[in-house]
């Protein structure tokens, strides 16, 4: 038998990057794992990937009404879920000083309001002894230049996952965070031109501890352990960044 055979497990967020690198190791563990996204073809190309355990629905990590529906649509499916990983998150690069009130709310809609209402509604569904993982940054420690706002949103993650551990102790149900650093997970190539994500790339491995940036499969790792293995830790965050936010 697989280590995870018969697990069911949510993950949204998770048609790219860290998501889909934690789906994939559940999947081939023996889990059933719901993903959850906002793009119908990544979507789609994931689900072929992870083959007939893996289902994907399409859902908007900001708005609360999806996210009552996916709730809907996972009871339909599992009844109970053992893990929820709350990956869903955008980034958002701009300087204090020109940062807009739109890219303000936008970020805190999905990047904090999002998480929150996610673990709301789910956790009624979810069993006794099961893992809630949400993925922080190390953001949320560290001052840099043109993330205020977002390094904001994933520090609100941090403070939520204490609250939430807390109030779901008398449920059974841990409440970790995960927290990634550099990892290549194809989000600059998707956030800026090519050449400005190469250079960013490299210069994000140079200034690494370990003189490279993580990969999805890495951190992946480290939200299975959380979710399932860690059974005598909650409110607690692993940091996965290469030694980056410590050394």
């Amino acid at each position: 038998m697989s280590t995870y055979e018969g697990k069911t497990v949510v993950i949204t967020g998770g048609g790219s990057g860290i998501g889909l690198a934690t789906a994939r190791l559940l999947v081939d563990a023996g889990a059933c794992v719901l993903i959850t996204g906002r793009d119908h073809a990544t979507l789609d190309a994931a689900r072929d990937q992870l083959g007939e355990n893996a289902m994907a629905v399409r859902s908007d990590a900001g708005s609360v009404p999806d996210i009552e529906a996916l709730a809907d649509r996972v009871r339909a499916e599992f009844g109970t879920v053992d893990a929820l990983f709350v990956n869903a998150g955008i980034n958002g690069f701009a300087p204090f000083e020109s940062t807009s009130e739109s890219l303000f709310d936008q970020l805190l809609a999905v990047n904090a309001k999002g998480p929150y209402f996610t673990v709301q509604k789910l956790a009624p569904l979810m069993s006794d002894g099961s893992g809630v993982v949400l993925t922080t940054s190390v953001a949320n420690v560290l001052g840099l230049p043109t993330l205020s706002a977002y390094a904001a949103t994933k520090a609100a993650v941090r403070s939520m996952t204490r609250s939430l551990a807390r109030e779901l102790l008398p449920r059974k149900i841990r409440v970790n965070a995960v927290s990634p650093g550099p990892i290549d997970s194809g989000i600059l190539a998707k956030s800026m031109p090519a050449e400005a994500a190469e250079q960013t790339r490299a210069q994000m491995a140079a200034d690494n501890p370990m003189l490279r940036m993580g990969t999805p499969a890495e951190v992946a790792k480290a939200v299975v352990f959380l979710a399932f293995d860690a059974t005598y830790t909650t409110g607690a965050e692993l940091t996965v960044d290469g030694g980056g936010s410590q050394l």
